[in-house]
């Protein structure tokens, strides 16, 4: 039985997922611009705060990764085969293993100084200026990082097909990652003021990096599932995997670095409750 929300929703937008994908890539990619347009109003949040807010997105991302793409692909979209999203995990995991070794890491941004193993011993940042390289890097590390947030909602409601009763598992998904987007675009802001950027500026130009790197890959999520039904499962496996490798790789190193890992954790549980919460009320 679908929900009044996800009935509202298709009755909205149209049955079309290209169409919905298209919504639910547009709205994550403001939730991100708001996120980033918060650092004119909160001028300098506490490591504390955006570890905690960091670790709240965390857990969203991690139930997200299972409720709403490593499960239904396994049990809905496969007859409980198993194999096929696994891989796709697998693969999911790999690709973001390997374009983030591409990308030198912005974690030295993030805390003001300078790591020596970002672009490798010995080697030059591919800018002149140093501050501009910094943020030049991390913008391309988080411009990877959300490629399995956008396809992972268009993948979702690809798999949905339009159908009122399925697309709760979309509309909870695009909604976490909605909210893991605030304080993801929160913490991209304070490391372009950390590089000596202005606030308003960078705000506007993260959300436009937001949104021209989720809009797409959401729609092209939609497209790719409609079009090959039969690579649905590894799809919505491919997403996870990215997704999970993220959440390890990045997040949870990055919100306990500073000795507040116990905040961290806090927040992690607070968005791990609030997605399980979402998907099943909206599922429902």
């Amino acid at each position: 039985m679908a929900s009044d929300f996800a009935v509202g929703f298709v009755e909205l937008v149209g049955p079309s997922p290209v169409l919905q994908a298209l919504v639910g890539g547009t709205a994550i990619a403001l939730l991100n611009l708001f996120g980033a347009s918060l650092i004119l109003v909160w001028r300098d949040p506490s490591e504390r705060a955006l570890d905690g807010m960091l670790g709240f997105a965390a857990g969203v991302m991690l139930a997200a990764a299972f409720t709403s793409l490593i499960i239904p692909g396994i049990e809905q979209y496969s007859g409980g085969n198993p194999v096929p999203t696994l891989v796709g995990v697998a693969a999911g995991a790999l690709f973001l293993d390997r374009t983030d070794a591409l990308v030198p890491h912005a974690h030295y941004l993030l805390t003001g100084s300078r790591r020596t193993d970002a672009a490798g011993p010995g080697e030059d940042l591919p800018v002149s200026d140093e501050r501009l390289a910094g943020v030049v890097l991390f913008v391309l590390a988080i411009t990877l990082h959300n490629i399995p947030e956008g396809l992972a909602v268009g993948v979702g409601f690809g798999a949905a097909g339009g159908d009122p009763a399925l697309i709760g598992g979309a509309l909870s998904l695009m909604l976490a990652i909605g909210l893991q987007n605030i304080p993801e675009g929160l913490a991209v802001s304070v490391a372009a003021i950390n590089a000596g950027l202005d606030r308003r500026l960078y705000a506007v130009v993260a959300g436009l990096r937001a949104g021209i790197v989720e809009i797409p890959l959401a729609v092209f999520g939609a497209v790719a599932v409609t079009v090959v039904e039969p690579m649905l499962p590894y799809a919505m496996g491919f997403a996870a995997g990215a997704m999970l490798f993220v959440i390890s790789d990045e997040i949870i190193p990055e919100t306990h670095r500073s000795g507040h890992e116990r905040v961290a954790t806090l927040g992690l549980m607070a968005g791990t409750i609030v997605m399980l919460y979402l998907d099943i009320a909206l599922a429902g």
